[in-house]
């Protein structure tokens, strides 16, 4: 197996893990929101109460693509902690990552997400910027 991001996190015994902790990540991240994206965030549980873990686990593979670089980058300076360089890079992989969740949106079978994530979108690079430093750490720790 390759020594790819992607390769170490998605191991059998990794990829739970993972996944529930960044459901906890998410649930803390929203706890710290205004009204409306807690109320957001409720109601998509409500309607469907896995999809929060179901939507990470979906996209984890392609968010790890996307983070592939800053970790080959990383291994190549091996300069500071992996989390440490992912959250001193976090405007970039904010936008990266939501490159993932804004193509998935537009083709989503789950039109009250895809609605609700629409009408949130615009905050939300500065939402998922303010989540890298505690994805970043819950990655480094898989290393």
């Amino acid at each position: 197996m390759s020594d790819t991001l992607k390769a170490i996190i998605t191991k059998a015994e990794t990829r739970p893990i993972v996944v529930d902790e960044c459901v906890a990540l998410v649930e803390s991240e929203v706890q710290g929101k205004g009204l409306i994206i807690r109320g957001a965030f409720k109601t998509v549980k409500k309607i469907k109460p896995g999809f929060v873990k179901g939507a990470i686990d979906g996209l984890l593979d392609e968010w790890l693509d996307k983070m592939e670089p800053y970790y080959g980058n990383w291994k190549r300076t091996n300069s500071e902690g992996f989390g440490d360089h992912l959250a001193s890079n976090k405007r970039d992989v904010a936008n990266d990552l939501l490159t993932v969740t804004d193509e998935r949106a537009e083709t989503s079978k789950h039109k009250t997400a895809a609605k609700m994530y629409k009408k949130l979108r615009p905050s939300a690079l500065n939402n998922v910027e303010s989540a890298v430093p505690g994805l970043a750490s819950l990655i480094e720790k898989h290393l």
